[in-house]
């Protein structure tokens, strides 16, 4: 079933960083009811996302870095164990995840696999994101990753076996979505 929407204006907010909007639209509810309704949502573009993984040591590859919105919910430290991801940009989410695998990992990766797409928080944010999975292996390596200095990253990469990092999900030193998902995934389809 389809939604029955009526957009009645759509105002910007906030253009800064990303775009954030006030909309005010027309829903007609299951039993035939129009109501109006104003939400905001936020448009930062859809992103991708991938865990590299290697079979041979059963080890993965994850980034940490400082994070303003969960520093600000109570992450005292700030930082975030998270599998390496960004924005598509003008980019097909393939492309984006190889680029964005190198400048944050350090690995240039072969092949790649899509997965599965989501909306992570669909309730607040347009965002949809690609979720990718790749083998990698010390050969791969060309550089130390870390970030682009120009876009003000300051990532630490991370080798951790699997079952640490399926560990650190239980003990709650790995908070974000996507990363547990992508665990997961690797776990539940016996790639580690």
């Amino acid at each position: 079933m389809e939604a029955e929407v009526k957009i009645i204006s759509k105002d910007i907010l906030s253009d800064n960083w990303y775009t954030l909007y006030k909309v005010t639209y027309d829903y007609k509810t299951r039993n035939g009811e129009w109501q109006t309704h104003t939400r905001e949502a936020y448009d930062r573009g859809n992103g991708a996302v991938i865990l590299l993984y290697n079979p041979a040591s059963g080890k993965i590859i994850l980034t940490s870095q400082f994070r303003l919105p969960s520093f600000i919910n109570g992450n005292s430290s700030g930082m975030l164990i998270e599998a390496c991801a960004g924005l598509l940009d003008a980019n097909e989410p393939e492309e984006c995840i190889r680029r964005e695998a190198e400048e944050e990992t350090g690995f240039r990766i072969h092949d790649v696999r899509k997965i599965f797409e989501a909306y992570m928080s669909p309730g607040s944010v347009t965002e949809i994101l690609h979720f990718f999975v790749a083998e990698y292996n010390p050969a791969m390596k060309i550089s130390d990753g870390g970030g682009l200095e120009h876009e003000q990253e300051e990532i630490e990469v991370l080798e951790l076996p699997i079952d640490k990092a399926m560990a650190m999900i239980a003990s709650g030193e790995i908070k974000d979505g996507k990363t547990i998902m992508l665990l997961q995934y690797v776990k539940l389809q016996g790639l580690l």
